[in-house]
C-alpha cells in the first residue's frame, strides 16, 4: 500500500506500476525510442511472474487477501483517481518487428541421486525398517551385557585369568614358582594371605596383576598341589576376593646305571621300573643327570671321553678335557651351568702330571675347562661337592684345608679351616655337614664360616659315616655295633631336624650299603646293597665296584611298598658311590 494519491488515498502496487509507466510514455521523444528502450525478455522469463522485491516473504505462506472496501458513489474528483484496471491501465509498447519465438521447456531428467541418498531412501522400506529394529536390539543386548560384566566386575572382586607352573621342574630342583595373574593390578599381597597345600616353605613375589609363589623346596611327585590367595583386592578398590588354582606333579622321571660283562647302559625308569635304555658303551665310570642334560664319563684305550647329551640320549657331544687323562667325581651345578669333575693326567711320574685336579666347564661346551688353583697352582683335590643351588665348590685338599670357591665370582678361594671329609651340603639353607680334624661333625654356614654341632638323633645310632640331606631333615649311614663295639650290620636312619630317628634300612651279615640318596623333596630315599660280598666280584673299572649292586627305594612319606631295582647311582645321587 501506497497513499501517494492526490486525494491521499492510498494507492495499490499495480496503480503505482501502471502511473510510473504512464510518466515514463509521456516524457519519451517518440514511440520507436521508447521502444528501442525496451529490452526483450528472455523467452523463459516472460512465461514466469515478476518476483515480488521482498525474498523473505517467499518462502512464508501468503496472507489472505483483506476484504475489498464497498464502493463510494463517484465523484469528479474520485473518478481521476480510481484504481487502474485492465481496460484503463496505459498499454506498455512492445518492440517492433517480429515477436521471438520462445523455445519449448524441456521434460526435466531425473539425475540418479547419491549412493548415500538412496540408502537413506531405502532404510525406510519395511524390510531396511525390520533390519534397524533388529540391530538396533543387538546393539542394546551387548550394551547390557557390558553394563552387567563392569557390575560383576565391581561386586566380584580380582578373578583370575591366567596360571603359569612347570610341575616337572617343581618336582626336580629348587625354586620353581606358580604365578597367579589377576584380570586387574592389585593392591599389595602379604604373605600371610597365601596357603599351600600340602605345606612347603615358600616366598611371595606380587607385581601389578601378578602374584609369584616360589617353592623353598623341590614338590612331591605325583601329589595335587593347591594355591590360593585370600583377601585380594584391586588398587582402585572394590570388593575382596580369594585366587586359588591347583595343580598336579607328575611322577618322578629316574635313570639308573647298570654293569654288566658286556656292555654299561644307562637307563630312563620310573618308581615302578618301567625302564628303557637311553646310552650305552663298554665302559660308564659315571655320570650325571640335570635339567634337560645328561652328561657321561666313559672310559676308552686313550683315557677318558665326557659326553653331554640330552636326556633321551640323542645329540651326543663330547666336552673339551684338560688334555689326555681320565675322568671321575662328575657333579653338576643346574644353577650354574657347570659340570665338574676329578681329573688326571694319563701319564704321571713323581715330577709330571696333574693329578686329582678339580676341573669345572660350562655345560653348554662354549668354554674351556678351568683348573682350581690355590696360590696360583694347580690344587690336588682329595673330596668335593657342588654347594646345591649355586655355582659355589666347596673342597679338601690332600693337605686337609677345606676350602669353597664361586667360579663364577672374583672372590677367588676362601679358606674354612680344616676338615677330614665333607658329609653332606643342603640344599636350601647353604650350608654343609663336615667332620672336623678332631672327628666332630659340625653344621657349618658358608656364607660366614660359623658353626653349630650336628643334632644328635633320638635315640642314638651312633656316630654317621656319610649323611644325605634333603628338606627337613637328613640320612644317616651308621654302622651297628654290639655291646663290646664290634660291627654287627648297617642302617640308614632317617633323622628329622628336630632329631627324631627311625631307621627304614638296615643289612647284616655279609650284605653291605654301597651308596645313600634321597629324592630332591626327600618324599623317597634309594638305598644301594652289594649282597654277599665274599662272592660279589669286584668290576675293573677306574673306580671298582662289586659287579652286583641293588637299588631299594623306600618311602619315607608311608608305607607304600616300592620296588628294587639292579643297577646303582640313581640319579637322586649328587655324586658316584664312594666305596
Amino acid at each position: 500500500m501506497s497513499t501517494d494519491g492526490s486525494d491521499g488515498v492510498p494507492l495499490t502496487r499495480a496503480q503505482l506500476r501502471a502511473q510510473r509507466a504512464a510518466e515514463e510514455a509521456a516524457t519519451a521523444p517518440d514511440a520507436s525510442s521508447a521502444s528501442d528502450a525496451v529490452a526483450p525478455a528472455p523467452s523463459d522469463a516472460a512465461q514466469r511472474p515478476v518476483a515480488e522485491p521482498a525474498v523473505a516473504d517467499a518462502a512464508a505462506p501468503a496472507p489472505a487477501p483483506a476484504p475489498a472496501p464497498a464502493p463510494a458513489p463517484a465523484t469528479e474528483s474520485e473518478s481521476e483517481s480510481e484504481p487502474i484496471t485492465a481496460s484503463t491501465a496505459p498499454q506498455i509498447p512492445f518492440p517492433s518487428g517480429p515477436v521471438p519465438s520462445i523455445p519449448a521447456i524441456p521434460d526435466p531428467v531425473l539425475e540418479p541421486a547419491p549412493a548415500h541418498e538412496n540408502e537413506h531412501r531405502g532404510a525406510t522400506t519395511p524390510g531396511n525398517r525390520r533390519f534397524l529394529l533388529a540391530l538396533w536390539s543387538v546393539l542394546g543386548i551387548l550394551a547390557l551385557v557390558v553394563a552387567g560384566l563392569g557390575v560383576v566386575s565391581v561386586t566380584q572382586g580380582p578373578r583370575l585369568s591366567q596360571v603359569q607352573v612347570d610341575p616337572m621342574q617343581a618336582i626336580e630342583s629348587t625354586g620353581s614358582r606358580v604365578i597367579l595373574t589377576a584380570n586387574q593390578s592389585l593392591d599389595p599381597i602379604d604373605p600371610e594371605q597365601v596357603t599351600v597345600e600340602p605345606a612347603v616353605p615358600f616366598s611371595v613375589d606380587a607385581n601389578g596383576r601378578s602374584i609369584g609363589v616360589r617353592f623353598a623346596v623341590p614338590l612331591d611327585d605325583d601329589t595335587q598341589y593347591r594355591v590360593a590367595v585370600a583377601g585380594v583386592t584391586a588398587i582402585g578398590g572394590g570388593p575382596s576376593s580369594d585366587l586359588e588354582t591347583t595343580f598336579t606333579t607328575p611322577a618322578s622321571q629316574l635313570f639308573l646305571l647298570q654293569r654288566t660283562a658286556d656292555d654299561d647302559t644307562i637307563f630312563a625308569t620310573d618308581i615302578a621300573g618301567d625302564a628303557t635304555p637311553v646310552f650305552t658303551h663298554p665302559r660308564i665310570d659315571d655320570y650325571r643327570a640335570a635339567s634337560g642334560v645328561l652328561v657321561v664319563a666313559v672310559e676308552e684305550q686313550e683315557g677318558s671321553r665326557l659326553i653331554a647329551m640330552n636326556r633321551d640320549g640323542s645329540d651326543q657331544r663330547d666336552l673339551e678335557l684338560p688334555g689326555d687323562g681320565y675322568v671321575s667325581s662328575v657333579q653338576i651345578s643346574d644353577r650354574g651351568g657347570l659340570v665338574g669333575y676329578s681329573y688326571s693326567d694319563l701319564e704321571l711320574t713323581e715330577t709330571s702330571g696333574r693329578a686329582s685336579v678339580l676341573v669345572t666347564q660350562p655345560l653348554s661346551g662354549s668354554g674351556e675347562p678351568r683348573i682350581v688353583q690355590i696360590d696360583d697352582a694347580d690344587a690336588s683335590i682329595a673330596e668335593w661337592q657342588f654347594v646345591p643351588d649355586s655355582s659355589s665348590l666347596l673342597f679338601i685338599d690332600f693337605n686337609g684345608a677345606l676350602s669353597l670357591e664361586d667360579p663364577t665370582s672374583d672372590a677367588g678361594v676362601q679358606s674354612l679351616g680344616v676338615a677330614a671329609s665333607i658329609l653332606g651340603t643342603t640344599r636350601t639353607t647353604y650350608t654343609a655337614i663336615v667332620e672336623r680334624a678332631d672327628a666332630s661333625i659340625v653344621e657349618l654356614n658358608l656364607t660366614d664360616g660359623s658353626e653349630v654341632p650336628l643334632t644328635e638323633s633320638d635315640p642314638d645310632y651312633g656316630p654317621p659315616t656319610a649323611i644325605e640331606t634333603f628338606p627337613g631333615g637328613t640320612l644317616r649311614y651308621v654302622v651297628q655295633r654290639d655291646e663290646s663295639g664290634m660291627p654287627t650290620g648297617q642302617a640308614v636312619v632317617k633323622v628329622d631336624d628336630d632329631g627324631a630317628a627311625t631307621v627304614v634300612a638296615e643289612v647284616s651279615g655279609t650284605d653291605a650299603i654301597v651308596q645313600v640318596c634321597a629324592s630332591p623333596s626327600g618324599q623317597y630315599a634309594a638305598v644301594v646293597v652289594a649282597p654277599d660280598l665274599p662272592t660279589n666280584d669286584y668290576d675293573d673299572m677306574l673306580l671298582p665296584l662289586p659287579t652286583t649292586l641293588h637299588t631299594q627305594l623306600l618311602d619315607l612319606r608311608g608305607d607304600e611298598q616300592l620296588p628294587t631295582l639292579s643297577g646303582f647311582d640313581i640319579s637322586w645321587c649328587r655324586s658316584a658311590p664312594q666305596w
